[in-house]
């Protein structure tokens, strides 16, 4: 029989254990108080026990407990679970029958059940989608146009001290949004001309009316895709440029170097990307209506039979300059804009090239975003004042 192994003194009303060991049977004879006071002490003590590795079966003896509450059951019960994941044949043994439906009872609701997940309710759960969004929206929103005050103010102090425009970069950014970009801008907005001479086409051939597919693409191309597309081209292409490579510069704290040396950011990377691509984008504007214009003709040559000399005097007749200048206008505000966002973007770069994928994702969204609210709103303007 194996001694007490020192488990704690055995005073008046304590709660104990005695383990008795006999040959590959443990038995553990749990006397006194089992109750939440003096529930601390006796935890140690079960947690100090220690069983022989020749041990197999272990049994609880529970007789000379006198009182026990739901904490006592419960360390009964761990115990017992405790050990029988150490291998041994657990029982419980002499429990008084006061005690039995406790024992029980914890035993019960002790069981490994699966958890039920709650079912959330789908209006509560859309209602808080909603309100995040809202606010993640106007937070962006605000720190956007903080960040616009902030441009006009240094685009302020560049027209007051020229010296400052560095233009170096400037004639660098002009090259890659601007001449670069002609290829891509000019091959979609030549098949957008050819398309819209078809679609348009098809369905004028119906009322005899085939001429007016001149009208049509000269209206639509001059006045809102020209520049619309090449906005949005040029935002999934420039913009998203310009956030990675602010991006990169910030985790690679080329930035944070910047600012150490007395460079401002904002002069040195921000400015000549936004001036670059207010001198580009109107070029590239009237590149990609010229071209898709170009589509158009052939387009109405091969399905009309409208020879070119046919297609330039219907165009004449068809639009004005106000039609070019209405689409033109519209050019620099976009490009602004597009810059604006990629720059800012490119600034909120965090340590980690997964933030720079994260942020250019949504300059492209956020570019294309503004630029077809600001083409709308620029739509409704200018059918308020006539144009």
């Amino acid at each position: 029989m194996a001694p007490d192994q020192g488990i704690g003194p055995r005073t008046s009303g304590d709660g104990w254990i005695e383990p008795e060991q006999d040959g590959e049977a443990l038995r553990i004879v749990c006397g006194g108080r089992w109750t939440l006071p003096g529930a601390a002490p006796l935890d140690a003590r079960l947690r100090e026990l220690v069983t022989d590795s020749a041990v197999r079966r272990a049994t609880l003896d529970l007789g000379r407990i006198e009182t026990m509450d739901t904490v006592g059951a419960w360390l009964i019960e761990r115990t017992a679970r405790d050990l029988e994941q150490r291998g041994l044949e657990v029982s419980l043994a002499n429990a008084r029958d006061r005690h039995k439906p406790l024992l029980d009872e914890v035993d019960r609701v002790q069981l490994d059940m699966p958890v039920e997940e709650p079912q959330p309710n789908k209006l509560v759960e859309i209602a808080n989608h909603a309100g995040k969004a809202t606010f993640e929206f106007f937070n962006e929103a605000r720190a956007l146009l903080a960040f616009f005050g902030m441009l006009v103010i240094k685009s302020g102090r560049v027209i007051v001290q020229p010296r400052r425009m560095r233009l170096t970069p400037l004639a660098f950014h002009i090259e890659q949004t601007g001449l670069n970009a002609m290829p891509i801008v000019g091959l979609l907005s030549f098949l957008i001309g050819v398309v819209l001479a078809y679609q348009g086409a098809t369905q004028l051939q119906q009322f005899g009316a085939e001429i007016f597919t001149v009208n049509l693409l000269g209206i639509a191309v001059l006045r809102e895709l020209g520049i619309l597309i090449t906005a949005i081209i040029i935002a999934g292409r420039s913009g998203s440029a310009f956030t990675a490579q602010i991006g990169t510069m910030k985790v690679s704290q080329e930035i944070d170097a910047m600012e150490t040396l007395g460079l401002d950011p904002i002069d040195v990377l921000v400015l000549p990307r936004i001036l670059a691509l207010a001198i580009t984008l109107p070029l590239l504007g009237f590149f990609a209506n010229m071209v898709a214009l170009l589509g158009g003709a052939l387009m109405a040559y091969v399905a009309l039979d409208i020879t070119f000399s046919q297609f330039l005097n219907q165009l004449e007749s068809a639009i004005d300059l106000n039609a070019l200048l209405v689409g033109m206008v519209k050019a620099p505000v976009f490009a602004f804009v597009i810059a604006m966002v990629g720059c800012y973007e490119g600034l909120k770069v965090s340590g980690s090239a997964e933030s720079v994928g994260r942020q250019t994702t949504q300059s492209v969204v956020q570019s294309i975003f503004l630029v077809i609210v600001i083409d709308a709103l620029f739509s409704v303007a200018f059918s308020v004042v006539g144009l």
